[in-house]
């Protein structure tokens, strides 16, 4: 009796649990396009509540919003409900717009990827680019929207085809909050080791920490990494208005990365800085003396 109760509950509960979310490629797809309701006027205040109200969203093959999207149906759906109307699939998206360099990107720009395993310059995926590197894309991956970072992303960098711009130049930039992305800097395709950037909410003086040339030998250690940290825990750093460094060193068959925030200057102002990390980003957080 215990088993004929147990096993069919659980069954249910795991159907239940599964029925959340929908399929990532569907068995049979739906290929009608449905085009976006205008709501907003095509500027970049509009396009950034989309992005950030978007984060997270199910990624889901041949659908274009409002709930699930696919890469170009994300694309597709932030300018379409701006009243601008570019193709439904990438390889149409980077044939239109403005073409323009990489070292040229601005926020709200499209950039098209060769994503297949042998890479013969088709275009298979496509995010937006926000600056500083940082671009927003429906991830097969990941099965949602995600941020990722071309400046720490060996994967997309190499992929890198064709950039374009869609959003008109005559817009009126609103940066009431800057995100990591929002820094005035063109991209540099290089790995960076050190990531810097404003703070989006203010954060007490004393646990700000220092950007004076970089110098100090006092840091907080947020982590130890088999490889590289993954983008999320890097964009939350620079969000939050830190800086961090990485250290990479072999450690048997394996590269070891340390995750540091600072550097500080002295080691009060780091261990003012510790409460707040471990709150806001890593509770195991601790203070390291680098020389």
């Amino acid at each position: 009796m215990f088993k004929t109760f147990y096993y069919p509950s659980l069954f249910l509960l795991l159907v239940l649990l599964t029925a959340c979310k929908p399929p990532h490629h569907p068995s049979n797809p739906n290929y009608a396009i449905k085009k976006p309701v205008v709501k907003y006027k095509p500027n970049k205040k509009n396009l950034d509540k989309m992005v950030k109200d978007l984060q997270g969203s199910p990624y889901v093959w041949a659908e274009e919003g409002p709930n699930n999207f696919d890469c170009s149906g994300f694309t597709y759906y932030m300018y379409g409900s701006m009243g601008i109307e570019i193709p439904r699939v990438a390889r149409e998206q980077a044939k239109k717009g403005q073409r323009i360099k990489a070292s040229e990107l601005v926020y709200g720009d499209l950039i098209f990827f060769d994503t297949d395993k042998r890479r013969r310059g088709n275009i298979t995926h496509v995010g937006m680019y926000l600056g500083n590197g940082w671009f927003t894309h429906a991830s097969t991956k990941n099965h949602e929207i995600i941020y990722s970072n071309l400046n720490t992303s060996t994967y997309y960098k190499k992929r890198l085809r064709i950039c374009r711009r869609y959003l008109p130049s005559t817009e009126t930039l609103v940066q009431n909050e800057l995100a990591p992305w929002e820094k005035k800097e063109t991209i540099q395709l290089k790995i960076p080791v050190i990531a810097k950037t404003i703070p989006k909410k203010p954060i007490p003086v004393k646990a700000m920490p220092l950007a004076q040339k970089d110098i100090g030998h006092y840091y907080i250690q947020v982590g130890s990494f088999s490889g590289k940290p993954n983008d999320a825990i890097l964009y939350k750093i620079t969000r939050l208005g830190y800086q961090y460094k990485l250290i990479q060193f072999p450690m048997g068959n394996k590269e070891i990365t340390k995750l540091l925030i600072g550097p500080y200057l002295k080691k009060n102002l780091a261990f003012n800085a510790l409460p707040h990390v471990k709150k806001q980003i890593q509770k195991n957080a601790f203070i390291a003396e680098i020389r």
